[in-house]
């Protein structure tokens, strides 16, 4: 049949990481590749008891129509959250629910990216951020990162170099893929830059509520003087993910056109989602419920770290993150870690190969790793099994 579809359809391609999680729903594989929490973690019974209060107390208004901005008192709990843990000063004004951070930035391909322009990024970034932006016929810019996050010497130099600059996206705590952490000298810096050269900057903050050790760190949004930054947030990973419940904050002007593109996508999020979490956060400890997170979480780390240290062959490195959901693996260059998941998926274990997260290509000896969905003592086999797959590597390649 030929059918004429738009020309972005040409741009996009099926995401690795969601044709991978079709194996990894095997419940005999063990699965370091999608960044899944820990389902037996999901405040079930609460939620179950939630939701019948809801219904029972006000189902007509939860069950209704509502503002694309979203629900009011939820809205509240979010801008609160934010400035008394990010820096901010926000109202419920800034904020616009979403469903998930992942709507969150594809609208803002929606309200920012014209055919052509260009978007910096950390190298490597969020695949699914480099999908939802490219839908747009941007070109991406890819800025070196060490230990530190995004190096802002790097952005400097690219930002008086670079045509067309329309935003800069970052994932300051806890990186996706490499679970990094930009140090508060570079926050500053980027929101210094991006005033100075008049971009927008994209944060995005999944993972910031799950820092197992070190300090939390002010947002680059705290910093903005100009209402540049735009940061996105969600309850997928301190609450569940199946809510799908996001948020978009920013300044009033720039979150308004946010609303418009919305309207034209979904028209609101789930109403009835939104008054189920707030009515949970009104009735429940979160902090006492993310403490519980984090140390299932810290201790699934350390245990994929040592496994790191004591499998793994010589020449692999491995970033040690204090937070989030991800470790990062580099390979000798001779290494391509697609060929090792196929050898790897043979033994009933994934990963997500690295290359995928670089915008422009290349870095195939690079990998990603997820250490929060699976227990400790499949964590240890698991990390067994690809360390002999590599070690075989390494013997055939003599």
């Amino acid at each position: 049949m030929d059918t004429a579809y738009a020309q972005r359809i040409s741009k996009l391609k099926a995401s690795e990481i969601r044709e991978l999680l079709k194996i990894t729903e095997q419940p005999d594989v063990i699965s370091f590749a999608g960044g899944l929490p820990a389902p037996e973690l999901f405040p079930t019974e609460a939620i179950s008891n939630i939701c019948v209060s809801v219904l029972a107390h006000d189902g007509q208004r939860a069950l209704q129509y509502a503002t694309t901005e979203g629900y009011l008192p939820l809205r509240q709990w979010i801008a609160g959250r934010m400035n008394a843990t990010l820096g901010t000063a926000f109202s419920e004004d800034n904020i616009l629910i979403t469903n998930g951070s992942q709507q969150g930035l594809d609208l803002s391909g929606k309200v920012f990216i014209d055919e052509g322009d260009v978007i910096l990024c950390e190298s490597p970034t969020y695949l699914a951020a480099i999908t939802a932006f490219r839908a747009y016929g941007c070109r991406f810019v890819e800025v070196p990162t060490d230990e530190d996050g995004m190096r802002t010497d790097d952005l400097a130099k690219l930002l008086e170099t670079t045509t067309r600059v329309k935003a800069i996206y970052v994932i300051p705590n806890f990186q996706n893929p490499t679970g990094r952490t930009m140090s508060l000298e570079r926050r500053k810096r980027l929101a210094e830059l991006a005033a100075q050269h008049r971009v927008t900057v994209l944060e995005d903050n999944p993972y910031g509520e799950l820092r197992f050790e070190g300090e939390f760190l002010p947002s680059v949004q705290s910093f903005d003087r100009d209402g540049r930054v735009i940061s996105f947030g969600s309850f997928s990973k301190i609450l569940c993910p199946g809510f799908r419940i996001g948020w978009v904050a920013g300044s009033k002007n720039i979150v308004q056109k946010y609303v418009l593109v919305k309207q034209g996508v979904d028209l609101q999020s789930n109403t009835f989602v939104q008054a189920v979490i707030a009515a949970y956060l009104e009735k429940h400890d979160i902090d006492a419920h993310i403490k519980k997170i984090l140390g299932v979480y810290k201790n699934r780390r350390d245990v994929l770290l040592s496994a790191l240290g004591r499998h793994f062959p010589q020449g692999v490195r491995f970033t040690r993150p204090e937070g989030g959901l991800f470790a990062w693996v580099t390979l000798p260059k001779s290494m391509d870690s697609r060929s090792i998941l196929d050898a790897c998926i043979k033994r009933k274990v994934a990963f997500v190969p690295g290359g995928p997260f670089f915008p422009n290509g290349g870095q195939e000896n690079t990998l990603r790793l997820n250490f929060s969905n699976m227990e400790e003592a499949r964590i240890e086999e698991g990390i067994s099994i690809i360390a002999d797959v590599l070690n075989d590597y390494v013997d055939s390649a003599k």
